[in-house]
């Protein structure tokens, strides 16, 4: 079964209409004033087994964001954030 993305404009459309931007580690918040954490943040990614929040650019569409928690065991997405 293929990833589906719910985007908030067009509804759910197959990923190939996305860019994954990557993980957000720790739920997506935001970056520090510590130069090595913003890079091992932007650079090192963890790659987990499971649920992970994930920035994902719509951009054969409504060229918008979108954030969801996908398990990468599955690709099934759990939530839209």
């Amino acid at each position: 079964m293929p990833l589906l993305i719910p985007c908030p404009t067009c509804g759910v459309r197959p990923y190939g209409e996305f860019w994954c931007s990557g993980e957000l580690p720790d739920g997506g918040h935001g970056g520090s004033d510590d130069a090595e954490a913003d890079f091992e943040r932007v650079w090192l990614k963890r790659n987990v087994a499971g649920l992970q929040t994930e920035r994902w650019f719509h951009h054969a569409g409504c060229r918008r964001w979108v954030t969801v928690r996908r398990d990468t065991l599955t690709n099934v997405i759990d939530a839209q954030l």
